[in-house]
């Protein structure tokens, strides 16, 4: 099950962070991977310790996309998979945000988003199988957290793109889902100290901050063949993070208890 040999799937700011997890995940099913990031030297590297292929792409620039998805076309032979993960999370209070902090995130996240799905989808349905997986999140549609009103807002717009999009191209053999993560131990939250990340962790039931893999395991299914009959769906991904009622929900952990 979940054998991705001969395809091939392109994700979208996958040099590092979660990016970095689904193609690691996918290059382990045996899918061929194309690390398309604004951050070139970084993708070359992560191509070469995953086995995967690197190329500079800016999601914002619509002739890029487009010249990007022509080129793995005649490359490879077909684009089986898009993982739509480039985004950016600046914090930003409401008493300060600008237009141009607004305007800028959603140029990114949600059009971003729009504009590859846009520009893969001929090959999919001209082939009649696709699978398209949006790395959203839990803030904006779940959760909120101060400072990122804008990206909420993007994550929330994501997935009401998706389940319309999913609509459009069900009866294409192209599905489109999505993962939300909670707090995933990125290199961002890495910086941030061991005592920030240990404080994180303890508000999750699992008592562990999410691994980059963990969201790709998750993305690897839904880019699968036995995931043909799931469409305009997210899988949230987040140890149970937004399950308690309360911080007094989550037992205190026992003496020497370690997270799954």
């Amino acid at each position: 099950m979940f054998d991705l040999t001969d395809q091939t799937a392109v994700v979208t700011g996958g040099a590092s962070g979660i990016g970095r997890g689904i193609v690691e995940m996918l290059r382990e099913a045996g899918a061929t991977v194309v690390i398309a990031d604004l951050d070139l030297e970084a993708a070359e590297r992560t191509a070469k310790e995953t086995g995967s292929h690197a190329r500079r792409l800016d999601v914002t620039d619509r002739k890029a996309v487009h010249d990007l998805f022509a080129e793995v076309d005649e490359t490879f032979g077909g684009i089986q998979i898009l993982c739509s993960n480039a985004g950016i999370f600046p914090q930003a209070s409401l008493e300060t945000m600008t237009d141009e902090q607004w305007n800028g995130i959603f140029d990114v996240n949600v059009r971003g988003a729009f504009v590859t799905v846009q520009e893969v989808l001929p090959y999919m349905r001209a082939a009649g199988y696709g699978r398209v997986v949006i790395t959203t999140s839990i803030t904006g549609s779940h959760t909120g957290y101060p400072g990122w009103a804008h990206y909420g807002a993007t994550k929330a717009a994501q997935q009401g793109f998706m389940r319309s999009a999913a609509l459009e191209v069900a009866r294409d053999g192209v599905t489109v889902n999505g993962v939300a993560p909670g707090n995933v131990a990125t290199e961002g939250l890495k910086a941030q100290g061991e005592e920030y990340n240990a404080q994180m962790a303890r508000a999750v039931p699992v008592l562990r901050l999410g691994d980059p893999r963990d969201i790709g395991a998750a993305a690897c299914f839904l880019a699968s063949r036995e995931a043909g009959y799931i469409t305009g769906q997210v899988i949230v991904v987040d140890g149970g993070q937004i399950l308690p009622e309360s911080p007094e929900a989550i037992l205190p952990a026992r003496e020497g208890e370690q997270g799954a």
